[in-house]
């Protein structure tokens, strides 16, 4: 066999060197015998081409026939089969690795498969070991990660399938471990063309995340020991400005599928990201769903959510995220900027841009946000005309399905209202500072009686009138609702209809005969159009400060006393027109009820003041927590609530309320807090049945 390599490398000297350094080079070669664990007849052999090469090169006419042959072109030395292994063993020890490991590989393999348990089996064996192990190291030092990775893998594949030297291969694995992070740079630092490397690079980064259980590395995994959390932080802000913006959204999105709540905020930046450098609106309102939808502790997502309203421009959207942000410095410079809050927060969204989002992308040049060029752009300019031109359209088709609704029976015209409400995804409902949805402009449709036949009576009086009768309007409704015998027989619905009618007739006099007495007894009381509850005026920072040490307290956690509950009774509100107080009563009944239960410290049974999709809705967010393993400890009071409006149907009020909401895990972990003070909630009560009932809310108006 013929290797590649002359007796001057084999001796470890210079062709220059004298007889005398070749004695002395000769000398410490046989004193530095390979200890590694070679069988002894091979290190005798190695030591007789060390004699052999010894003596040629101190003869001066064997030496000057070997140099004549090297002048002419003669590389290698030849040699026989029985010395093989010996010569291989001194390639190696010549700084030659890699050519040591690939002849070795190739003398393991068939037809050159040496016998089983022969000492020539266990030499070769153990030289391709050491050899691989070399050559990897060798190809660090030159930072090609990637090839000492693959001599690491091709000598523990020879090792396994050899069936030898179990330490050995295992230094190796985890020679190989320790590379993986330098071996994923290496394969993605590479010229974006070479696309093979870079994907390969992207699955090994991928699975080296998921083993460690996401970014936040959860798992116990075998890179553990090579790679703890600020040693694989330090490594992912290196490789992160390898990845394109795409390759990024990829990435993170698969991990946040898997758990990852870090991830998922990355994706929301990176989504952002190619929304905004790429002209593509869309990718914002992926990336504002995505944020809505995590729990990271700590994080006040309220001025992220309201740049991304502010790109949309949805400017008063925008107006209440950052005045609803837990960051009492940030909302005090909004506040107290020189200029207007549209200049304040755009300018802290030009700084978010700059700093935050466009940042770590190899496809991103990082450069100076310009917003103006933003929203003069053509293609914003027709996404946003778009958006308005599809809410003026969702506009004009409530109008006409309110005239025609104003055309039906009334018992149809409150069921309509109700389903309207009730099948309101809550998850849809913005939380907290939300974007208004189509129901809150719904014109409920109502008896409308002319008002020239009351041109002789008091305001009062028409108003005692109207509430009677959506009495009698909405109890008709629900008997007409309950009956499925109208659908069977066309003479049923002639005798329903005569009955109807006669009722109403004998309701009209009864309200002609007791009417002047119900005005004597009870005078009709007119409600302003906006009516403020103002109790003890107490500092926001001191209720904020209490609801949390409330909150902390386990014994009085979302709880009250048997007087607070004796005061809270589940009571239908029945009258034509309720007082401010009793609307209160009833909201904070709903609050302490629905918080209690999704503590899961009680049932929720309140049918007879809320209305059942309100019920099930809330019923649906505790299924979906106990799947997650967590509950939320929820503590809301009511400081100001103000009337907005009030029909005969249809209540709507106002409230602020001081919010504090905990996600906790039921190992008693703290997930999240978030702390609001105020949140502004519109409560919705519609009179259904003889009473009055919560039938929805919309909060972070």
């Amino acid at each position: 066999m013929e290797l590649p390599l002359d007796h001057f490398r084999l001796i470890g000297v210079s062709p220059s060197s004298t007889s005398e350094e070749i004695l002395r080079a000769f000398q410490l070669r046989l004193d530095k015998t390979p200890d590694e664990g070679f069988t002894y007849e091979v290190l005798t052999q190695r030591s007789e081409l060390l004699r052999l090469t010894a003596d040629l090169l101190t003869d001066p006419e064997s030496r000057r026939e070997y140099e004549n042959l090297l002048l002419n072109g003669s590389s290698g030395l030849e040699f026989p089969s029985n010395r093989e292994v010996a010569g291989l063993i001194l390639l190696w020890e010549s700084g030659s690795p890699k050519e040591a490991f690939k002849i070795t590989r190739k003398a393991l393999q068939p037809p050159q498969t040496p016998a089983l348990g022969s000492s020539r089996e266990a030499d070769l064996t153990l030289l391709a070991a050491l050899t691989a192990r070399d050559s990897a190291i060798q190809e660090q030092q030159l930072r090609s990660y990637s090839n000492a990775a693959d001599f690491l893998q091709d000598g523990i594949q020879l090792l396994q399938r050899m069936g030898k030297l179990g330490e050995i291969r295992k230094d190796l694995e985890e020679d190989l471990a320790s590379l993986l992070p330098y071996r994923i740079l290496d394969l993605l630092s590479r010229d974006l063309n070479d696309q093979e490397s870079h994907k390969k690079g992207l699955n090994m980064l991928e699975n080296l995340i998921i083993k460690r259980g996401g970014l936040e590395g959860n798992n116990k995994s075998e890179y553990g020991n090579y790679l703890n959390q600020q040693e694989f932080d330090a490594f992912f802000q290196q490789i992160k400005p390898y990845l394109t913006v795409q390759e990024q959204i990829d990435l993170f999105l698969e991990l946040q599928k898997r758990g990852s709540l870090e991830a998922g905020f990355l994706a929301f930046l990176s989504l952002t990201a190619i929304g905004f450098s790429r002209r593509k609106p869309d990718k914002l309102f992926q990336a504002r769903r995505i944020l809505k939808k995590l729990n990271l502790s700590g994080l006040d997502s309220m001025p992220l959510v309201g740049s991304l309203d502010l790109l949309l421009a949805d400017i008063d959207q925008a107006y209440a995220r950052f005045s609803s942000s837990s960051d009492e410095n940030l909302r005090d410079w909004i506040n107290n900027y020189p200029g207007n809050k549209l200049e304040a927060i755009c300018i802290f969204c030009k700084n978010w841009l700059e700093n935050d989002v466009l940042v770590g992308y190899r496809d991103i040049e990082s450069k100076e946000v310009d917003l103006d060029s933003w929203f003069e752009d053509r293609e914003i300019q027709e996404f946003i005309e778009q958006l308005e031109k599809k809410s003026y359209k969702n506009t004009l088709k409530s109008n006409l399905q309110n005239q025609m609704i104003k055309k039906e029976s009334y018992p149809k015209s409150n069921e309509d209202f109700d389903s309207k409400f009730l099948n309101v995804d809550e998850r849809s409902l913005p939380w907290p500072g939300g974007i208004k949805k189509e129901y809150e402009n719904l014109d409920i449709p109502e008896n409308k009686f002319n008002e020239e036949t009351f041109t002789n009576r008091s305001l009062e009086v028409y108003k005692y009138l109207i509430e009677k009768f959506a009495e009698l309007k909405f109890s008709f409704g629900e008997f007409l609702k309950d009956k499925e015998n109208f659908s069977r027989s066309p003479y049923l619905i002639y005798i329903y209809a005569f009955l109807i009618l006669f009722t109403f007739g004998i309701g009209i006099g009864f309200l002609r005969n007791n009417f002047k007495k119900s005005i004597q007894d009870k005078p009709f009381e007119d409600k302003p159009l906006i009516v403020v509850d103002k109790n003890q005026k107490v500092n926001d920072k001191d209720i904020t400060e209490e609801i949390k040490k409330n909150s902390i307290n386990k014994s009085n956690d979302l709880t009250l006393d048997k007087t607070a509950n004796n005061s809270f009774k589940v009571e239908k509100l029945t009258k034509a027109s309720p007082s401010l107080q009793e609307i209160r009563n009833l909201i904070n009944v709903w609050l302490l009820s629905k918080s209690n239960y999704l503590s899961g410290k009680s049932e929720i049974n309140l049918s007879k003041i809320v209305s059942n999709g309100l019920i099930d809705r809330t019923i649906e967010e505790r299924k979906k927590d106990i799947k997650k393993g967590i509950y939320k400890e929820i503590n809301s009071q009511i400081r100001k609530i103000e009337l907005e409006s009030q029909t005969s149907s249809r209540i709507a009020v106002l409230v602020e309320l001081n919010y504090l909401e905990r996600i906790i895990k039921n190992s008693g972990d703290l997930i999240n807090e978030t702390s609001l003070t105020p949140l502004k909630v519109k409560y919705i009560l519609g009179f259904s049945n003889k009473s009055w009932k919560l039938v929805d809310f919309v909060s972070g108006l």
